[in-house]
């Protein structure tokens, strides 16, 4: 009864940030963490993290991939099955409901002002999940000098119509960041073996 009740609050949960979200994926990232981190402390901040990283870098949208993982998290293979069914089940609700009247829906006036109103609303949640994450990341100097060339990189490709898939910034930022990890472990194996030899010594 009781695995019962908290799958029912994790379906509930995800169908709710699903269904008031709106812009996809990244415009969902400020809400997920909002529900998930601060409010029902499911994961840690810093963990949260790591899901958008992992999410974002494997196939698949990344408020499903998110809902997968905390789900698992949170109440195992059904947690899993329960959040991602929440989560996708407002969209395929609202867009099958539209699509049998699509044309009419979209030659209403109020409709194309009302989607005006929205983009600008998308845009701001996109920036603010954006900022929020930059809050919590390790302000050490590999991840500041990384994400400031990551956002000169994006603006010159923005700027300048570059065809340039943002599946690879990812795929560098994860490169760059092992080939980081390798050569500090290069660094310490270095230094421990110079402090041995000097005591041998």
């Amino acid at each position: 009864m009781k695995k019962l009740k908290r799958l029912l609050i994790l379906f509930l949960t995800m169908f709710k940030i699903g269904l008031f979200t709106f812009g996809g994926g990244y415009a969902m990232i400020a809400i997920i963490e909002r529900e998930l981190v601060e409010k029902k402390k499911w994961i840690e901040h810093e963990e949260f993290m790591d899901v958008v990283g992992i999410a974002e870098s494997t196939p698949g949208p990344i408020a499903i991939n998110s809902a997968t993982y905390i789900g698992y998290k949170v109440a195992g293979v059904l947690g899993s099955l329960f959040a991602t069914l929440g989560v996708v089940l407002p969209s395929f609700i609202i867009i099958f409901t539209i699509s049998l009247f699509f044309d009419k829906f979209l030659s209403l006036t109020w409709v194309g002002y009302a989607f005006h109103g929205i983009q600008a609303c998308v845009a701001f949640l996109i920036l603010n999940a954006g900022i929020k994450m930059f809050k919590h990341l390790k302000h050490t100097v590999f991840n500041m000098v990384l994400t400031g060339l990551t956002i000169v990189a994006l603006l010159f490709v923005t700027l300048f119509a570059k065809n340039f898939s943002s599946v690879f910034f990812v795929l560098i930022g994860g490169g760059v960041g092992v080939c980081a990890y390798l050569i500090s472990l290069l660094v310490k194996k270095s230094k421990a073996k110079e402090k041995n030899e000097g005591g041998k010594d």
